[in-house]
């Protein structure tokens, strides 16, 4: 019988996936990562309009169109404070791609890769497929990560630690001061800073920062969606940015994993970039609405949940038994152990639904609660 890869049999399906495909047609999905507002009408309409001219019957190039790396460009001198070119740019099949071939270009076999534990759950499992070690990292009582954590994990065999901010699954905001030291750690250590920014203008309480801004080399790579900030996670249009060196490396990898992303896709991406931004602060504020009726909710009910200050999750901690009970009584979650061993005993929630809904959900969690009491 033909074997399977090793690097494969070390990963296992998602563990939010498993709990979604599991849940019924009527439950209430508070377990998937996908805002539910329309993706914004002018990058619907770029992509029609390119597809009905005739603009997206031929690959782009690997890197993507010149427009869209442009446009990204121009997004990150505005919104992220420092110059990126064009030419350092790769658009990708969504954020998980770019986080692909970031790490498939950089991670040798048997070298580390430290990772927040609680953390997204891909960081691992494309660790293991690169033929790497994970490593966690545990986070502050704040759910943030501490630099100094990172720095004392750091051994010789440590080729990348990961950031995320604003964090899935947490929800929590990294400080400027964060940011400055995980850029200096990457420096003087010679490491690479991967730096998941797909959650970056979704930010209720502080800023988002970039280690990329306070960077003295070039071992800074940074990877972004549309997916979170436009509703665009269907459109699978992500990128990475970095020197171009890394740039060349990574390319290597995903001319061969994707040829380009999807040319209508790039179209709607550069049309939502170079558009108007007042649909995200509109979706910015209402995501800020639910997640103080989620935390009113919980804390009344007794739990403990840190605040977040970015994204659209929570992680209360919660009794044993919870998660089931709560997807029991129809309403999905994810249980805290799907993002590292540190999330047992929490649960991650995504407030990604309307206020009604929310408040639907949060009586099944009450009654959930008072069931263990």
């Amino acid at each position: 019988m033909t074997g399977f890869s090793s690097r494969v049999e070390q990963v296992s399906i998602s563990g939010i996936r498993k709990v979604f495909e599991a849940a019924g047609e009527d439950a209430i999905n508070l377990g998937l990562g996908q805002p539910d507002f329309p993706t914004p009408e002018h990058a619907r309409t770029a992509a029609v309009e390119a597809i009905e001219s005739g603009a997206t019957d031929a690959y782009t190039s690997n890197k993507g169109t010149i427009e869209l790396r442009e446009a990204i460009a121009e997004k990150t001198a505005r919104d992220n404070g420092y110059d990126v070119d064009p030419a350092h740019l790769i658009a990708t099949a969504g954020g998980s791609e770019a986080l692909h071939v970031a790490i498939e270009a950089h991670v040798d076999a048997g070298q580390e890769v430290l990772i927040p534990d609680p953390g997204f759950v891909s960081y691992e499992a494309l660790t293991h497929l690169a033929g790497g070690t994970p490593v966690p990292v545990d986070l502050r009582e704040d759910l943030t990560m501490d630099p100094a954590d990172v720095e004392a994990a750091i051994t010789d065999d440590t080729a990348m630690f990961v950031v995320c901010s604003p964090a899935n699954p947490t929800g929590a905001v990294q400080s400027e001061d964060d940011m400055r030291e995980f850029a200096r750690i990457a420096d003087e250590h010679d490491v690479v800073c991967l730096s998941d920014e797909v959650y970056e203008r979704i930010v209720f309480e502080g800023a988002h920062h970039s280690p990329m801004q306070f960077a003295e080399t070039d071992n800074v790579v940074v990877v972004n969606a549309c997916s979170k900030t436009y509703s665009m996670t269907g459109w699978r249009l992500g990128w990475v940015a970095a020197s171009n060196r890394r740039i060349e490396r990574m390319l290597r990898v995903h001319q061969y994993a994707q040829a380009c992303a999807a040319a209508p896709s790039q179209f709607a991406a550069e049309a939502a970039l170079s558009g108007p931004q007042d649909v995200v602060d509109e979706m910015v504020g209402a995501f800020a609405e639910r997640r103080d009726v989620l935390l009113d909710g919980l804390t009344d009910m007794g739990l403990d949940v840190p605040t977040p200050k970015g994204a659209f999750y929570a992680m209360p901690r919660v009794p044993d038994g919870w998660v089931d009970e709560v997807i029991d009584r129809g309403v999905v979650v994810v249980p805290g152990d799907a993002f590292g061993a540190n999330g047992a005993g929490h649960a991650r929630i995504s407030y990604a639904v309307d206020v009604e809904t929310l408040k639907e959900a949060l009586e099944a969690m009450r009654g959930a609660t008072n069931a263990l009491q």
